[in-house]
């Protein structure tokens, strides 16, 4: 009888004990990113390095494919946190809506895309593009409109002095390049070097160098959830400045090992060799900060390709620095 009191006693313990640990469960947020990208490499860092578990929180992430998607997930609850081109938080808040996106960290700071050209060029000149048949990206994306911005800066106007087609999807645009009869197209890495491997392109250009920097792909959340969720906004920031300053300290064969799960189909020497194009330029950002400079290069990118939104674009609304600023002086 004694023996059953004990065991009574250690079996009650247990369940405190369980129950006390049970309340210090991860926080999880659901994040959704608008494409899967080596382009977003620090992300994918700050996940796998435990750097998000570090903070307390679990990350469930998921690709919408698309950022009409990505934002209606946004708006909807579907998601908590959306890793999208900031541009979109531009249409939605022209839209008049009561709870807008606010970009809160910033994730890469230049466009992420190369000039491939069928044939090879040794002495490339933009103005060699005049007359070319071109795969372009879609009509007010931030890849379509930075190549337009580009373009234009050199004297090219994209709509009359070049055959451009902007009817395929964006994951039908690779094969379409191949089978068509296009001469140049936009693309991403790792597709664009996979592409020059494989006999099939050539990489002539960079958009991103070109174009400056510019706040490309941004985590954003609902107003109202940065308001209700700040200090997990903080924790999740914190997270991604971690995985911002790992990326930029450690060489680009260890990076392309701890993300290569997200590229199964990718061989690790082309995730290598890309990843190493993307540093060499700048394009991961090194801190969160999405600073006006940046983003009145964006306005002025988006006003050249006649998309921006009638009204005022307000930096104080559809940014806050302030998490940002907080993480990285802490």
């Amino acid at each position: 009888m004694r023996k059953m009191k004990i065991f009574g006693v250690i079996l009650c313990f247990t369940l405190l004990f369980l129950s006390a640990c049970g309340s210090n469960e991860n926080t999880t947020i659901k994040l959704g990113e608008v494409t899967r990208s080596l382009f977003y490499a620090p992300q994918y860092v700050a996940i796998e390095k435990g750097f998000f578990e570090e903070e307390g929180l679990d990350v469930e992430l998921q690709t919408l494919w698309g950022g009409d998607k990505t934002m209606t997930g946004l708006l909807s609850d579907g998601i908590d946190v959306a890793l999208v081109g900031s541009e979109t938080s531009i249409y939605v808040y022209a839209q008049d809506s009561n709870d807008y996106a606010v970009n809160f960290a910033q994730l890469t700071q230049t466009d992420g895309t190369f000039l491939v050209a069928k044939e090879a060029h040794s002495d490339f000149k933009w103005e060699d593009l005049k007359g070319s048949n071109f795969l372009g990206q879609r009509k007010g994306g931030m890849p379509q409109m930075v190549g337009e911005f580009v373009l234009k800066q050199h004297g090219i106007d994209p709509h009359n002095d070049l055959s451009l087609h902007q009817n395929i999807d964006f994951a039908n645009i690779p094969g379409a390049f191949l089978s068509g009869d296009y001469e140049y197209v936009q693309l991403f890495e790792p597709t664009a070097s996979v592409m020059e491997k494989e006999g099939n392109g050539h990489v002539i250009a960079s958009f991103g160098e070109e174009s400056g920097h510019v706040p490309y792909t941004v985590f954003m959340a609902k107003q109202s959830y940065l308001v209700d969720n700040k200090e997990n906004i903080e924790k999740f920031t914190r997270a991604i400045y971690k995985a911002q300053q790992w990326v930029q300290e450690t060489d680009s064969a260890e990076i392309a090992e701890t993300i290569q799960s997200y590229f199964e189909d990718v061989d690790l020497d082309i995730l290598t060799s890309s990843i190493e194009r993307y540093k060499s330029q700048g394009s991961f950002a090194t801190d969160p900060i999405l600073d006006e400079e940046e983003w009145n290069n964006l306005t002025n990118i988006i006003e050249e390709a006649g998309e921006i939104p009638d009204g005022e674009i307000s930096y104080e609304e559809l940014v806050n620095t302030e998490i940002a600023e907080e993480v990285i002086n802490q």
